[in-house]
């Protein structure tokens, strides 16, 4: 029973550690270039030195504007063609997805960010990943449009941190940037169902968790110990 007990508190303990993905809005305001015949760009890249496991996916586009012609995909891309989910891995150098679009007044998309560098930093990684979003006026992709990056062309960047945390960068007063309720981490949510189930069991076989866990004889136990 007090075995029971403890791997309870356990299962609490793992569960409020395991990290949830995160999820971010991206709304873009396009309508003092719609009707444009340009493009945009979405990038997902690790750091120049050892970046831990990473993915990104696009989801839920909405615009009124239209895209011309097939993506080009560059790396480790894969489904689409948008506005059906884009999946990112950051497995490759350069990780890329291009495409021609006329713009209308709007643009709507969610970026769900996930995988071990976020669920579970190893802390060893000494480079961290980063998404990155462009538009352009131009088909080629060569003439950066809302944004004040004129060197990359960047509207704005998810940066991916060691600890798995994220921070945003917006070079784009059309672009906003705002964070979605987070997405529970799968291992997490089994973890927290397996340990109420079992406290529930121990509550039912009528001993009482506070005084068992009272007594110096069965110890502390605590999280991250």
């Amino acid at each position: 029973m007090r075995r029971h007990i403890a791997l309870s508190i356990t299962l609490f303990c793992l569960a409020s550690a395991a990290q949830a993905d995160v999820v971010y809005q991206f709304a873009v305001n396009t309508s003092s270039i719609s009707g444009t015949v340009g493009s945009f760009d979405l990038q997902f890249n690790p750091g120049p030195l050892v970046s831990q496991a990473a993915s990104l996916q696009i989801l839920n586009l909405v615009s009124s504007g239209t895209f011309a012609g097939a993506p080009t995909l560059s790396g480790d891309v894969s489904g689409g063609p948008l506005p059906a989910t884009l999946t990112f891995g950051n497995s490759a150098a350069f990780n890329d997805y291009f495409e021609g679009f006329t713009f209308g007044s709007s643009l709507l998309f969610d970026v769900r960010l996930y995988g071990p560098a976020i669920n579970s930093p190893n802390g060893t990684a000494t480079s961290g990943s980063a998404f990155a979003f462009s538009m352009f006026s131009d088909a080629a992709g060569t003439i950066p449009a809302l944004t004040t990056d004129l060197t990359d062309g960047f509207a704005a960047l998810v940066s991916v941190n060691l600890g798995g945390t994220t921070a945003i960068t917006d070079f784009s007063r059309q672009t906003s940037v705002v964070p979605v309720s987070a997405v529970p981490e799968p291992r997490g949510v089994a973890l927290v169902g397996v340990a109420i189930a079992m406290l529930g069991l121990l509550r039912r076989s009528r001993w009482r968790l506070p005084r068992l866990l009272s007594r110096d004889s069965y110890g502390a136990v605590r999280c991250g110990e």
